[in-house]
């Protein structure tokens, strides 16, 4: 596997790109050694958070974990990707239908899988009338409902959109970017 290890407001020491690579080393039973691997390490105050990132063809696996610790942080962000892919490992060969041209080891494909986990159930459907409307009026609205997200027209792109409340308090918009 292919590490690209980045720091923001964070010198990467030898012994961090060392623990990286070895934490995040435990996943090349699952990927392919050409699989990239790209971690930002960022720090914030006493907030001290790891981003992996791993692309496979057509899919993005993600964690983002945070602690006062940044090993801490590490041995998190693992545990989670390698849940990650456990669970949701028939979703994601499915989709790659081409098994021979996806990032992931043929053992772990052809691997039985004795997971316990669920499928994930759409357990309710809302619908509501929707009207054009500005970016800053949906979070108005958003707001208003008390909901840390909204889906509306946009008025000034004609596209549906979505308005989220952020972690630092800020807000987001999110655009559809057909590929």
């Amino acid at each position: 596997m292919n590490f690209i290890i980045s720091g923001k407001n964070i010198d990467v020491t030898p012994g961090l790109k060392d623990t990286i690579e070895s934490k995040l080393g435990k996943l090349e039973r699952y990927f392919t050694p050409e699989t990239e691997i790209i971690v930002t390490l960022s720090v914030e105050k006493e907030r001290q958070k790891i981003e992996v990132t791993i692309p496979v063809k057509g899919n993005i696996i993600r964690s983002e974990q945070v602690s006062n610790d940044m090993y801490v942080s590490i041995d998190l962000v693992e545990e989670v990707i390698e849940r990650q892919l456990r669970k949701y490992k028939n979703k994601l060969v499915a989709k790659n239908q081409g098994i021979g041209t996806s990032n992931f080891k043929q053992e772990f494909v052809d691997a039985e899988d004795n997971t316990d986990e669920s499928e994930i159930k759409i357990v309710r459907t809302k619908r509501f009338g929707i009207k054009p409307m500005y970016p800053e009026d949906a979070c108005i609205q958003m707001e208003l409902l008390g909901h840390t997200f909204f889906v509306f027209f946009n008025a000034e792109t004609e596209d549906v959109n979505v308005v989220y409340k952020r972690k630092d308090g800020s807000y987001g918009l999110i655009e559809p970017e057909f590929a």
